[in-house]
Formats: C-alpha cells, sequence, structure tokens
C-alpha cells in the first residue's frame, strides 16, 4: 500500500479541522488496546484489600505480604523498557495475543496458588504480560491521532493505568465479601479469555516490524538495577522490627550501581539504534521535567493503595466490603477529571492545571494523616475523592506535555520510559510506605496492631507521601506553560519546527499484514491517519 509524502507535523493545528478527526479505523485500534489494557492493569492493586487475609492465610508479616503488589510492580518496572524493542521487532497483533496469552497463564497460577510463593510466582507472569499494553498503547495513540486532539486523547489513555488500579480493590472489596480470594482471578479469567478473542478477531498490523536484536546485558542490568532498588526499600520496614533477613542498603547499593551500569550501556547503543530505552529522550527538557514529576505523582497514587486499606481496616473498622465501596467514588472520579483536564490542556498547557491540582492533593493528604477513631468514613470519602481527583488532573496534562516533546521516532522510548517510571515509583513508594507504616507502628508485628498503634503507623506512612508530594508542587512551576508539541525551541533540546514524521515503520504493506484478507478499509483508514 502506497503512503503519500509525509507532511510537517505542525500541519495539524486546530481541533476542529477535518485533519484532527479520528477515522474509524484509528478509533477501532485504540479502543480495543485501550480495554485490554484496563483489564490487565486491573489486576495491578487487586490484591490491596485481600492483603490482611493473605497475611492472615499465608501467616506472613506485611513486609512480605506487600509482594504480591510489589512483585507485580518491580516486574512491570524491569520489563517495560524492553517494550520499545518489542514494540520495534514484532507486529502489534503479534505482540497483543502473545502478552495477553501470558497474563491469562499468570492468572490461572495465581488462582490456584497453594502456598504463598507459587501465588507471587503467578503474579509475576501476569506482570510479565502487562507490561508492555501501556506503552504499547501510547505509542499507537501518539503515532495515529492529530495532535490537535491528542491532549483529550491521551486523556483517555493515561486514564487507564490510572483508574483501572483504583477500581481494582474496589472490585475486590465486593468479591471478597462473598468469596474467597481466588475468586479474584477465576471472575478475571474469561473477561481475558474474551478479550484475547476480540483482538485476535479485530485488531490488524499497523506496523511493519525493524532487524533489531535484543541486547541481553540491557536486560540484565535492568533487573539487578531496578530489583535491587525495590527490594532493598522493601527490606527498610521488615529491618525496623529486625525481621529483614540482610542489610536493606546491601540491596539498594548494587541497585543503584545496576542503573547507572544500565544507563551507560544504552549510549553506544543507540548510537546503532539499538538501546533499550534512547537517553535522547532526555535531553528533552519538557519530557524529562513532566516525568521526574510523575514519578511522585504515580508513586504517591499507586503506593498508598497498599498501605491504605491497612490503615483503613484497622483504625476506621472497614470490613471488604465497605472498603471496596469506599473506594468507588475516588476510581468513577479519576476518568472525569482525566477527560475534563485533557480538554483543558489542549488550550492551556499543563502549568495552570498542575500548580492548583497539586495544591488541592497536598491538602487530602495532610487531612488523610490525621486519621482516628473519631475521623468520619463520609469525610474520609470525601478526601480520598479530592486526592484521586486531582491526581487524575494532573496525570494527563504531565503525560502529553512529556510525549508531546518527542519527535516520532522516540515516541517507543518515551512510552516505555514513563510507563517504567510509573511501576517502578508505584513499587518503591509502596515499599517505603510499608516501611514507614511498620516503623510507625513501633511493634515487633505490625501484622496485629492495636488502634493507637494503627493510628501511628498511618500517619507516618501517609505524612511520608505528604513530604514527597510537595516535589510535584514545586516542580509544577518549571512544566511548559502552553501545550507541548515537536515544534519545541531546539535550545531546550527539543524537536525542531520543520522535522517531519516518519511513516515508514508505521504503516504495514499489505504483505505484511498476517490476516487472511490482507488489507482492509481499517487497515487503510488507520494508516492515512499515520500519515498526517
Amino acid at each position: 500500500m502506497d503512503t503519500p509524502p509525509a507532511p510537517n507535523v505542525t500541519a495539524a493545528t486546530s481541533t476542529n479541522h477535518p485533519a484532527d478527526r479520528l477515522p474509524p479505523g484509528v478509533a477501532l485500534v485504540i479502543g480495543v488496546l485501550m480495554a485490554s489494557t484496563f483489564i490487565v492493569f486491573l489486576n495491578e492493586m487487586l490484591l490491596g484489600v485481600a492483603l490482611p487475609t493473605l497475611i492472615e492465610d499465608f501467616g506472613v508479616t506485611p513486609g512480605t505480604g506487600q509482594w504480591v503488589t510489589t512483585g507485580f510492580l518491580l516486574t512491570m518496572a524491569v520489563l517495560i523498557p524492553a517494550s520499545s524493542f518489542v514494540m520495534r521487532r514484532f507486529h502489534l497483533r503479534t505482540i497483543f495475543l502473545v502478552a495477553l496469552s501470558l497474563f491469562i497463564v499468570g492468572t490461572t497460577l495465581a488462582a490456584i496458588a497453594p502456598t504463598f510463593g507459587v501465588l507471587v510466582a503467578g503474579r509475576i507472569v501476569q506482570a510479565s504480560g502487562t507490561a508492555v499494553f501501556l506503552p504499547l498503547l501510547m505509542t499507537t495513540t501518539m503515532r495515529l491521532v492529530p495532535v490537535g486532539r491528542r491532549g483529550r486523547m491521551m486523556a483517555l489513555t493515561t486514564a487507564v493505568p490510572a483508574v483501572a488500579p483504583a477500581l481494582g480493590p474496589a472490585l475486590a472489596g465486593f468479591v471478597l465479601s462473598v468469596l474467597t480470594w481466588r475468586w479474584l482471578f477465576i471472575l478475571m479469567l474469561p473477561i481475558a479469555i474474551v478479550a484475547l478473542a476480540l483482538g485476535a478477531w479485530k485488531l490488524r498490523n499497523i506496523t511493519t516490524p525493524e532487524p533489531v536484536t535484543l541486547d541481553p546485558w540491557s536486560l540484565a542490568l535492568s533487573a539487578v538495577g531496578f530489583g535491587g532498588l525495590v527490594y532493598g526499600l522493601s527490606l527498610l520496614g521488615e529491618a525496623s522490627g529486625g525481621h529483614a533477613p540482610i542489610s536493606p542498603y546491601l540491596p539498594i547499593a548494587v541497585g543503584l550501581v545496576g542503573v547507572t551500569a544500565f544507563v551507560i550501556r544504552q549510549i553506544p547503543l543507540q548510537k546503532r539504534d539499538s538501546a533499550f530505552l534512547d537517553m535522547r529522550i532526555f535531553l528533552r527538557k519538557s519530557f524529562t521535567i513532566s516525568l521526574l514529576l510523575m514519578v511522585f505523582v504515580a508513586g504517591n497514587g499507586i503506593g498508598l493503595l497498599i498501605v491504605l486499606p491497612l490503615i483503613l481496616t484497622t483504625v476506621t473498622g472497614l470490613g471488604t466490603l465497605q472498603l471496596g465501596l469506599f473506594l468507588i467514588p475516588g476510581g468513577v472520579a479519576i476518568p472525569i477529571m482525566a477527560f475534563l483536564s485533557g480538554r483543558m490542556y489542549d488550550r492551556v498547557g499543563a502549568r495552570p492545571l498542575v500548580i492548583p491540582a497539586a495544591i488541592a492533593w497536598l491538602g487530602a493528604l495532610w487531612f488523610l494523616s490525621q486519621v482516628d477513631e473519631s475521623t468520619s468514613v463520609m469525610s474520609l470519602v470525601f478526601a480520598w475523592l479530592v486526592f484521586t481527583s486531582t491526581q487524575a488532573a494532573m496525570w494527563a496534562p504531565l503525560t502529553t506535555s512529556a510525549m508531546g516533546a518527542l519527535s516520532t521516532e522516540l515516541f517507543p522510548h518515551g512510552s516505555a520510559a514513563f510507563a517504567t517510571v510509573q511501576q517502578l515509583a508505584g513499587a518503591a513508594f509502596g515499599a517505603i510506605f510499608v516501611s514507614a507504616y511498620t516503623i510507625g507502628s513501633g511493634a515487633q508485628n505490625a501484622g496485629v496492631l492495636s488502634t493507637d498503634q494503627a493510628e501511628s503507623a498511618g500517619h507516618t506512612a501517609v505524612m511520608a507521601a505528604w513530604w514527597l508530594g510537595l516535589v510535584v508542587l514545586v516542580g509544577a512551576f518549571f512544566i511548559r506553560k502552553t501545550p507541548s508539541s515537536t515544534t519545541e525551541d531546539t535550545d531546550t533540546g527539543d524537536a525542531t519546527a520543520d522535522e517531519t514524521v516518519p511513516v515508514a515503520s508505521t504503516c504495514a504493506t499489505p504483505a505484511d499484514i498476517d490476516t487472511a484478507d490482507g488489507s482492509s478499509p481499517t487497515d487503510t483508514a488507520v494508516c492515512e491517519a499515520a500519515t498526517r
């Protein structure tokens, strides 16, 4: 299929221009990816509400129990950097089918797990399949959606990894009120299988694989670096109670060395266009600042979902069903606020949205840190609603501002970096908050606390989130005031205005499409959108 010459990326400047409309083929591809990404990310924080039950059933400590979530996040953080290689090396449809099949295998293993170790193993296999979905969705959206609609579409795209983990605990609360924790996985299996069948039926290839090779050293160094950091952080709480098998500072030091070696390794590889993660993305000021702020936004959002059930069940006496109901308003607010902030971003940019949202976000955190027996449940629901709403109001603008600063060939690397820091921050901050919870309790066994101990533990954990959240408010004053695009000044290291969008790697020829009927109207519409 012939592709016309790629016009300048600045051609699409108005949201009302006909070129900004989404062709049916683009909507179908993004819709299938978005629905599947929601399904797999729903499992990310699914066991947060079940953590007290798992601690009791398997007889583990909170520091050990958190690995059903931290192990999931860590696996994703290790594998997501490789997603840029995967997206360049294989067809979109192939990636989708293999990744979702892995997720189904991991879900089955977790459902039948006889021991805690097998449960964690199932979660790791789940995460191995989940890792590629967010970068794949972000890259596909940035490639196919016209510039004038990116704010709104990226708002929906970024809402998926935010709202799915937020609704996961709510869903778990309903299930656990009538069934055992195993049903959290059993009920997910038919949904994932239906998504796999739908993708196999509807999804078409829109990319042409490139002859890139896997660098095993990069994969090993990312595993050692990120794994060492999160493992060391997770040991801090256990070390305070004298239960850590080794000093936490040893794996932290190994992790820092591993991450440093990983970065150094990428520099020569990117010259041969075979880097796991192209470090040139960090030369874009708008991308780097937004990425750093997302570390703290995502870290606080995901990390608090790990310790919040422990605080609420012990201090306020909420059961699993009540805890699920508690989390629903916040989960519902996320996509609404993400969509509204995406529309506003297309008009005013990121800074006017992030600064007021960060102030309200910190206010909600401060209130949550003061929870005690006398705090009403309704006031807690309102505080959590404010927290999740303002988080969503920052998430979409920061993501769009960062990705909009990159040229098209860097989209896979940018989306991989963004997805990596979100998961790594969630794992790291979750470990930090569990450690703060354990230290704040002052108890040898943080799995069984009195109300006073739980109040102290909760205050310490949430105040840790508040202090870390201050970075977002300060950093918000340094992000771009206007909507970012690939027309940024070269003085800041961003792409130049006369840069054109390469489409050779975006549209597959009919021979490349591995479907029985060859190219279709959907494929044509998608490729036409990619050439704009």
